[in-house]
């Protein structure tokens, strides 16, 4: 006689039933076996591979013709819309940091490697480009203003110390995890760093973006937000940018 029992997956979801046979032992069947094994090598890659997503799909524009990419309108964001999409680029990174920690703590580090390309992404277009938009056209015109002055000069504060942590990062995944030293090298700045931009992006989508949205027309707001993807065109390339 046959029977099923049910069981959670890695992830804590109910996973497809074991068919069992009177004495307890599992019926396997190839079919389910080669699905699940896919299913568990998919699972596997996906979870520290969210790197190739926080771009996704560059390589489907890249391949799209010249002229097919030529017709399509440019999309009318303006500045604040588009300083929020980019705090997108920056969650998924915190989300890669977060999983490296977990995974560090489970005794599976992930590639040290990984890590730094997640850093190197922060030190790039975070701290390079958008951090800087917001130091040179967003504070200024509140702080000119008198307005929020507190929060910018605290989110200045918070953006040096950023680069300070990532700095640490970077140092920390420039070589393979071989010891405890290693990996706590890593830990330790990026639960600082996930502690800190966690509130600091919340403060700026939820304060900063809409009031300084209120005291700018909306035409100078369109087209700065157009300069911006210029720069990030720069940054990344045209087919990274349409894909934000």
């Amino acid at each position: 006689m046959c029977h099923s029992v049910y069981r959670l997956n890695e992830m804590g979801c109910i996973a497809a039933p074991l068919d069992m046979n009177d004495e307890g032992e599992q019926i396997v069947h190839s079919e389910n076996s080669a699905r699940d094994e896919s299913r568990r090598n998919f699972v596997s890659a996906a979870a520290i591979g969210g790197i190739g997503l926080i771009l996704t799909g560059t390589s489907s524009v890249a391949q799209q013709p010249a002229a097919a990419q030529g017709k399509s309108k440019p999309s009318d964001v303006n500045a604040t819309e588009d300083l929020m999409r980019e705090h997108g680029v920056l969650n998924r990174v915190l989300l890669i940091y977060e999983e490296g920690i977990r995974r560090i703590n489970s005794g599976s580090p992930p590639s040290a490697n990984v890590l730094s390309s997640a850093a190197g992404i922060i030190r790039k277009f975070i701290e390079a480009y958008h951090e800087k938009l917001e130091e040179e056209e967003v504070f200024p015109r509140l702080e000119k203003l008198g307005k929020l002055t507190d929060l910018t000069h605290v989110l200045r504060a918070q953006h040096a110390a950023g680069r300070k942590l990532t700095g640490e990062i970077l140092n920390a995944t420039s070589a393979t995890f071989k010891s405890k030293a290693q990996t706590q090298g890593f830990i330790r700045p990026a639960q600082q760093f996930i502690r800190m931009y966690r509130p600091h992006e919340a403060r700026e989508d939820t304060v900063l973006f809409p009031a300084f949205h209120a005291l700018s027309p909306r035409k100078s707001l369109t087209d700065w937000g157009i300069n911006s993807r210029r720069g990030s065109t720069s940054c990344w390339g045209a087919p990274a940018l349409k894909a934000r």
